[in-house]
């Protein structure tokens, strides 16, 4: 494994009985490092997002989170070592507020017992008030503390993305799975995303995401990784990918590439 990489895959494999969704595939995102997955519909890559972030175990491979062997942890067990996703379908509570939404994800982290919350301790006080900060950060970074007192099914669909966003941003991840972020986004909001990915980047947060808009992934991302029919056919830097033969041929087309 490598030495820099926060997750790497290694070979990693799902077969849905006769149907090899994903073949031997090798990914790995290091540290305040953007990755992007890329790839025609249907090549796999919601399949190997559902493997990394534990909702669905590996028919083969192995992988590995800041060099522990994960392989074939829960969902709920990668989000304890730092991984939180957001979903291609968006996925918020929709009847409670935004901010009821964000601070909803900060529990993750809570430490103390019922107990304490019980007789309201001082270290329970003192949790809940950090708690609240990082619910407030997480709708800062995404322009949405304005907001915070809308039900989440009053927002447009557009900041419905964003405010998935910071429900995973709540959880304190030290990597971010993004899947599809962009979609049901304007140019705007596609631009501000950018923006605050790169923030996050900034920050030291490792980021992977999954996503059709090129503009968003050329933008972005340090590297690309591309895959068809569930196999790795390219990854380097966007400028490289962009370029590659096959990539062109099964996903791009000439025209988008020169476009």
């Amino acid at each position: 494994m490598s030495k820099t990489a926060l997750l790497q895959a290694l070979k990693l494999s799902k077969r849905f009985g006769g149907l090899q969704a994903v073949q031997s595939v090798d990914l790995s995102v290091n540290v305040g490092e953007v990755v992007g997955l890329i790839g025609p519909n249907g090549a796999g890559k919601t399949t190997l997002f559902n493997m990394l972030a534990g909702s669905m175990a590996p028919s083969g491979g192995q992988l590995f989170f800041d060099g522990l062997d994960c392989t074939g942890a829960s969902a709920h067990q990668m989000a304890k070592l730092g991984l939180a996703r957001t979903f291609q379908i968006t996925s918020v509570f929709s009847a409670l507020s935004v901010w009821e939404n964000v601070l909803a994800a900060t529990y993750r982290h809570q430490q103390a017992s019922w107990m304490s919350a019980f007789f309201q301790t001082r270290g329970f006080r003192d949790e809940q008030v950090l708690m609240q900060h990082r619910a407030e950060e997480a709708l800062r970074q995404t322009q949405l503390l304005h907001r915070n007192r809308d039900t989440a099914h009053s927002l447009p669909y557009g900041e419905q993305r964003k405010l998935e966003i910071a429900i995973a941003l709540a959880c304190a991840p030290r990597l971010l799975l993004l899947d599809e972020p962009a979609a049901g986004m304007n140019p705007e909001e596609g631009a501000k995303l950018v923006q605050l990915i790169h923030r996050l980047r900034d920050q030291g947060m490792a980021v992977l995401l999954v996503e059709h808009h090129m503009r968003v992934v050329m933008g972005v991302c340090d590297r690309v990784v591309v895959i068809n029919s569930g196999e790795k056919i390219a990854e380097g830097s966007p400028q490289e990918v962009v370029q590659h033969p096959e990539v062109i041929r099964v996903y791009l087309g000439r025209e988008a590439v020169h476009a």
